[in-house]
């Protein structure tokens, strides 16, 4: 599972940073008002990047709490 989640939290990443640039570049190419729209990709891989990290975080932390909770079971 943390495999998982390691690869998934650099492809929302990943995608955020090759499609920001392949927008731009045609941007240029083509004209902005055309690729302008497309910004809202790269936005929204960026914020599941972001939200991604936060959740596995949060995961962590559960995990770390349920051991202390069996370990103090355990005594």
């Amino acid at each position: 599972m943390n495999l998982y989640n390691k690869v998934m939290l650099y492809f929302w990443l990943g995608l955020s940073i090759v499609s920001a640039i392949s927008i731009t570049y045609f941007g240029f190419i083509e004209g902005f008002d055309r690729w302008i729209y497309y910004y809202v990709v790269p936005v929204i891989a960026l914020l599941m990047f972001f939200f991604k990290r936060y959740m596995v975080q949060r995961m962590e932390k559960h995990f770390e709490y349920l051991d202390e909770q069996k370990r103090k079971n355990q005594k």
